[in-house]
């Protein structure tokens, strides 16, 4: 108990171990310690030197002889008062750099930046994405590469997607790639190809783009990338192919 107790406060565990075993000894030369607290005797004296500085322990000498004892407990709590200020200190330096780390994480934003999922908790998070950034950017149309071989795990992931969607009001061309396919609400499709199917489920909205697969062992596989460029790129080749296609079937309410 005394141990878990002292690395709350911010002890490790050698420390801890050196910390009781000096507070059980008593007054006590580096060696006993190291004994009783099972660590080498070098380990030891650094140790109860990081002690001495935290107010712990304290030492003098007898007959040429270094012995280590101790502090009262009660120390602890000025160990521990310690540690807030010192953690109050830290949160004030880190409150000032904010600034100056947002500007730094906002630059990186030119940086395309790639996030994988797997299973159906990720394929969910995908799709909650998709509706989560178009509403945050007002961005309220996206746009849709289907695969009919890969719809089904989208719909298992997240049954109610299309009427979240619909709720939230975004809008939706699809260019379906497989057999099936129909308009919900808000939404337009074509067909690329009725005969064959996508290996992959595509998604571009709000300067990201989304591909959903399945892996060899039919577990479904999610890749988000968030790059402007690639966002407009794909939109440009989007809309070209879209454009191009004769429209089968329109729904928008």
């Amino acid at each position: 108990m005394f141990e878990e107790i002292l690395k709350k406060i911010g002890l490790s565990d050698k420390e801890t171990r050196v910390y009781l075993a000096a507070l059980k000894l008593g007054p006590s030369p580096v060696r006993k310690i190291a004994v009783v607290a099972d660590v080498n005797r070098g380990t030891a004296y650094d140790i109860l030197k990081s002690l001495i500085a935290q107010g712990l322990v304290s030492y003098y000498h007898k007959e040429k002889n270094q012995y280590f004892v101790a502090e009262d407990p009660e120390k602890l709590t000025d160990f521990l008062e310690s540690k807030k200020n010192e953690l109050n200190k830290t949160k004030e330096e880190i409150c000032s750099i904010i600034p100056q780390l947002k500007s730094i994480h906002d630059n990186a934003g030119d940086k395309p930046v790639v996030k994988y999922y797997e299973g159906s908790t990720g394929i969910k998070t995908v799709l909650t994405d998709v509706i989560e950034t178009c509403i945050n950017t007002g961005e309220m149309e996206y746009y849709v590469y289907s695969s009919s071989t890969i719809k089904e795990h989208l719909y298992k992931s997240y049954k109610n997607f299309t009427e979240d969607r619909i709720k939230a009001g975004l809008k939706v061309k699809t260019i379906s790639i497989g057999p099936g396919g129909d308009t919900k609400g808000l939404d337009e499709r074509k067909w690329l190809s009725k005969d064959e199917s996508s290996p992959t489920y595509t998604l571009i909205y709000g300067n990201k783009m989304a591909m959903i697969s399945v892996d060899s062992n039919g577990r479904p596989i999610g890749v988000i990338v968030e790059d402007k460029n690639i966002y407009l790129t794909q939109i440009i080749i989007f809309e070209s192919l879209w454009n191009s296609l004769k429209q089968k079937e329109v729904k928008i309410k």
